[in-house]
């Protein structure tokens, strides 16, 4: 289907406070320049008007074109208009009456829809970028001439706010040091892999093979040049500073280049980075902030009632000195839908299409407190087609089934809060974190382990404060602690990538490589220790590999040759299927506390951390590192055991 050359628009729709205001005609629109200001810390989009602007957008509005060639029922505009023009703006105004005033990534074009619009070019990837040769000079004559292509449709509207210059390409650490290790010495990105080693090494091969394990009969730098063969790590090495410095070399690389070459191609338009997997890299992050106007990100809500984790948004915050973000795709999917979608993945699925609007409702306004945040866009406008895509995922996203019916209760719910949405975002603070010395007051609640979910978990009183990182690093997960009759109950939720070909071992995995959370407790029975490890499969038959729990009693330094003494009586339940996002609870009984029940004087002190991947960073409750907080239990939080919790 081919579109019309771009053309100025007549109106420009602007929510300003909550308010509407309207350019009438071009010659109000002085310019299409987008720009992002801060108005007492909040973000906000400017339109070429002037008026502020939080958008709330929907990806995907596109007639059905993402399911017209699958051969199986999908949504097709043809069945509910007469005209595409008619299909068009039927699916506006439908959208304006939802409170929606954007269009989102692989919608029609904003001529046609006469929307705002956040339009994703494909660009690293249609000018062969990412995972081929990032460092070849004619990357960047490349990526001049696919951006100037792929704007030109797009420069003369002022309904185009910006770009995303690709989609979930990932920044997965450990893949990229895989994949570029075993390149030919020809490849100009395996000889900048190598001159960044002997580097970071000071050409002391010595020093590198203590780190890593290279190709077999690889025993110099020349030869590891021309080596097309795995790198590995070295379990107990260090290596995982060069692997994450390896990431931030390729981010600066892209970043660099892409900025350079959208802000040539259409200097009037915003670079809203490149839609984030659910997952940053905090080294991608850091380099990735200095080139963008916006970070977007893709984001899986955290709990079925609709709660987010406070510390995503946080370390993007931290990591970016506060740049502007977009969620540029979240959802919900309900197992009860009308075009038979199996949700057959890892992304958020509640029962019915009542728990669906809750969530849904409730998480949307969560998000629109965020101060940073300047844009929203639900994905996607209709669900997928019967069977699911070309792809084989297969859910229940849309706003409407592919028959054009409107899943009325998330409508509503959505409806009532894109209306209020702009007027809670003008009051947004980052959230209130307990004090760091304060005796926390940790609630009284019963989890329910077979809920692979934290939908129990009253995150309001239960979230501990936040853990605090080591130098220079941000706080990468979220800790939630409980108690019961049973015993004391821990829940994380955070992220690490791993990559199952990045470390070199044999036989089971070494504990002392994988991501694990700690929890130590003195309830008046002297100090317990307890961690709780990760562990991952050999191989993957999808993206996402399952993680196995290991809860083991004592800390990491007792667990020599893979020794995981058995907690009796202990729980740990693992549901992260989406890594590189963690996601567990565990319980351990007041027995193995050394207590018959909760402490008489429900006081007792406790230290929670977390280790990542191939001890690459940490961070713990005290802001000590973890050997060294455990062994010192003077050094514990002071708790004490509440019956009640507020609701969250």
């Amino acid at each position: 289907m081919k579109f019309g050359a771009p053309f100025l628009v007549a109106a420009l729709i602007a929510l300003a406070g909550g308010e509407a205001q309207a350019c009438l005609d071009e010659a109000k629109a002085p310019s299409t320049r987008w720009s992002i200001a801060k108005d007492h810390g909040i973000a906000w989009l400017m339109t070429p008007c002037g008026g502020r602007f939080f958008s709330l957008g929907v990806d995907v509005v596109d007639a059905g074109a993402s399911g017209a060639n699958l051969n199986r029922p999908h949504y097709d505009w043809s069945e509910h208009a007469t005209t595409f023009s008619d299909w068009a703006r039927q699916a506006r105004d439908r959208l304006i009456g939802w409170g929606f005033n954007t269009a989102g990534a692989w919608s029609l074009p904003p001529q046609l829809l006469k929307l705002p619009s956040m339009i994703n070019l494909e660009l690293g990837r249609q000018a062969r970028f990412h995972w081929f040769d990032p460092f070849d000079p004619a990357a960047k004559s490349r990526l001049d001439e696919m951006a100037r292509r792929l704007t030109a449709p797009y420069r003369d509207t002022p309904y185009r706010v910006g770009y995303f210059s690709d989609n979930e390409v990932g920044w997965w650490s450990g893949a990229l040091f895989v994949f570029y290790s075993k390149k030919p010495a020809a490849n100009f990105t395996k000889q900048r892999w190598v001159a960044e080693l002997k580097r970071r090494y000071h050409r002391d091969w010595g020093h590198f093979v203590r780190d890593f394990v290279p190709p077999k009969s690889v025993g110099s730098w020349r030869a590891l040049l021309h080596a097309e063969a795995i790198t590995q790590l070295r379990p107990g090495g260090h290596g995982a500073a060069a692997v994450r410095h390896w990431t931030s070399v390729v981010a600066e690389r892209y970043y660099a280049l892409t900025a350079a070459a959208l802000r040539h191609a259409d200097p009037n338009a915003l670079f809203l980075g490149d839609r984030l997997p659910i997952y940053y890299d905090p080294a991608a992050l850091r380099v990735e902030s200095r080139h963008v106007d916006a970070i977007s990100t893709n984001y899986n809500v955290d709990s079925p009632e609709g709660w987010i984790a406070p510390y995503y948004f946080d370390g993007i915050r931290a990591l970016s000195q506060a740049k502007p973000v977009i969620v540029s795709e979240w959802f919900y999917a309900a197992r009860d839908n009308r075009t038979g979608n199996l949700n057959n993945g890892h992304l958020m699925t509640v029962a019915t299409q009542a728990e669906r609007a809750r969530g849904a409702g409730a998480a949307a306004a969560q998000f629109a407190e965020i101060p940073e945040l300047v844009g929203l866009d639900w994905f996607q406008l209709y669900d997928y087609p019967e069977g699911g895509r070309a792809d084989s995922e297969d859910y229940n996203f849309g706003l409407v089934d592919i028959h054009d019916r409107p899943y009325q209760l998330l409508a509503a719910a959505l409806t009532a809060v894109n209306k209020e949405a702009p007027g809670i975002h003008a009051h947004a603070q980052p959230a209130a974190r307990p004090s760091r010395t304060d005796s926390f007051a940790v609630p009284k609640v019963e989890i329910d382990f077979s809920h692979p979910s934290f939908i129990d978990w009253p995150k309001a009183s239960a979230a501990l404060p936040p853990l605090r990182p080591g130098p220079g690093d941000i706080a990468f997960g979220q800790m939630l602690l409980s108690w019961s009759d049973k015993g004391l109950a821990l829940a994380t939720v955070g992220q690490d990538y791993y990559d199952l070909d990045l470390l070199a071992y044999r036989g089971a995995f070494p504990l002392g490589e994988a991501y694990r959370v700690e929890l130590d407790v003195d309830a008046g029975a002297g100090p317990k220790r307890f961690t709780l490890y990760f562990i991952p499969p050999r191989t993957k038959a999808k993206d996402h590999p399952p993680m196995a729990p290991k809860l083991c009693a004592g800390a990491p330094s007792e667990h020599h040759g893979g020794a995981c003494p058995q907690v009796p009586g202990g729980d740990a339940l693992y549901f992260g299927a989406d890594q590189p996002r963690i996601a567990a609870e565990m319980r351990v009984p007041w027995s193995a506390i050394g207590l018959d029940g909760p402490p008489a004087d429900r006081k007792l002190r406790i230290e929670v951390s977390s280790t990542a991947w191939f001890r690459g960073r940490w961070m713990s409750l005290s802001g000590l590192p973890p050997a060294r907080s455990s062994a010192r239990p003077g050094t514990w939080r002071p708790m004490v055991l509440s019956d009640g919790a507020r609701a969250g």
